[in-house]
């Protein structure tokens, strides 16, 4: 005989979501994106690569040779460290960059965001202390959040962090690691100089920290010499872990990036990787190896760049105009984003949904700070646009911005 309950029996509730997920918020930047996505917005929010510049015929031609020549290899499973060929054709890049690298050093990653998730995951317990700059790279605090560690900002200047101040931190704090984009800095397009660098290196050698180099856009370099990766110092060699990825210089929907580390911390990740996701796509992999191997992406990304330069002086040379009297700044020497700091009454924030309507749009500073965030603050993205479109963003931006 069946049994069955009352029909007015009252659904059990389910348990609650994890506290990470229920205290870890969603990204500012993509909501800005979902807001701003009708196609009379100039969106200076969004840090999306110019798509019209995607070598698209190339990166179809690798695609079209690794179905046409190994289809079963290209669609099969892989290794989780990622195809051999790819890892070889980075660790050459990195090789002659300075930076001796085996392909066995070398770990293939869903993006180099998954890096860094795996880097969360393999060092970090719930309560350690994570050190990073102010301000820092928005989706990296959310992924020390979901790790349950404790988000501390290292101060600094527009030359990136202060060495000593950096030291007095490791002292008291006894962190984990920090985490850095010294090149091209995300938000503030700032670049940590060789001496800084040098010193930061010393202070994890003498007080026992891992450096988490994060390098997406170092090779989008416009102006001024190219500055050697943390990774490369001697002082830092057995604590840097240096993140890369094809994002920025080929094109974000391959989800490439990778991630070089000393052996016990790599293996570590590459357990890590076995649990989320097996492995990064074979077929992307071997077609990113293939337009490694038959096209030169140097001379590709030497004319991104040179485009991109344009479209940041189109910017600078609108700013003084469209800025409220008493803004500041930065000027970057390559990447993606420029940094303004409006007059300190000026809230990014409360200011967005007013510029919005008319029909342009940035991503307000608040929300890149760990720590108390400077609300005068916003990031302006000047790669996507056209000079003649950033042109005219600047001055909707300039209403939009008036009392």
């Amino acid at each position: 005989m069946t049994v069955t309950e009352p029909a007015s029996t009252l659904a059990a509730d389910l348990p609650p979501l994890a506290a990470r997920a229920r205290s870890i918020g969603g990204s500012p930047v993509r909501d800005i994106l979902a807001v701003t996505a009708r196609p009379e917005v100039i969106n200076f929010a969004g840090g999306l690569p110019a798509p019209e510049l995607f070598d698209a015929e190339g990166i179809a031609a690798a695609y079209r040779a690794v179905l046409a020549e190994v289809p079963g290899r290209a669609l099969q499973y892989s290794t989780t460290e990622g195809e051999p060929g790819l890892r070889a054709a980075l660790a050459g890049r990195m090789s002659v960059r300075g930076l001796p690298t085996d392909a066995d050093d070398v770990l293939v990653t869903t993006g180099s965001q998954q890096a860094l998730s795996l880097l969360a995951t393999a060092l970090v317990e719930p309560g350690d202390t994570v050190l990073v700059e102010s301000p820092c790279y928005l989706a990296a605090l959310q992924v020390f959040g979901f790790a349950g560690a404790r988000v501390v900002a290292v101060p600094g200047d527009a030359e990136g962090i202060d060495p000593v101040a950096l030291e007095e931190l490791v002292v008291r704090e006894r962190p984990k690691l920090l985490y850095t984009v010294p090149t091209f800095q995300n938000p503030t397009g700032r670049t940590l100089s060789c001496e800084r660098r040098a010193a930061v290196a010393s202070v994890a050698a003498r007080r026992g920290l891992w450096i988490v180099e994060d390098d997406p856009y170092g090779e989008l370099r416009f102006e001024g010499e190219r500055v050697p990766w943390i990774a490369s110092l001697a002082e830092a060699h057995d604590r840097v872990v240096l993140l890369g990825s094809f994002s920025k210089v080929m094109a974000p929907g391959l989800r490439l990036g990778w991630l070089r580390a000393p052996g016990e911390l790599r293996r570590a990740c590459t357990v890590a990787k076995q649990a989320a996701d097996l492995h990064t796509p074979t077929v992307n992999q071997l077609a990113a190896a293939r337009y490694l191997a038959d096209r030169d992406l140097d001379a590709h990304v030497a004319r991104v760049a040179g485009v991109y330069r344009e479209r940041r002086d189109a910017m600078l040379a609108g700013l003084a105009d469209a800025l409220p009297e008493g803004s500041t700044w930065s000027r970057p020497e390559g990447g993606m984003f420029l940094w303004a700091r409006l007059p300190s009454s000026y809230d990014a924030s409360a200011l967005l949904p007013q510029v919005v309507r008319e029909n342009v749009a940035y991503v307000p500073g608040a929300p890149f700070y760990a720590g108390e965030p400077d609300r005068s603050t916003l990031r302006l993205c000047f790669v996507t646009q056209t000079p003649e479109e950033i042109g005219e963003g600047l001055r909707r931006l300039g209403a939009g911005l008036r009392p």
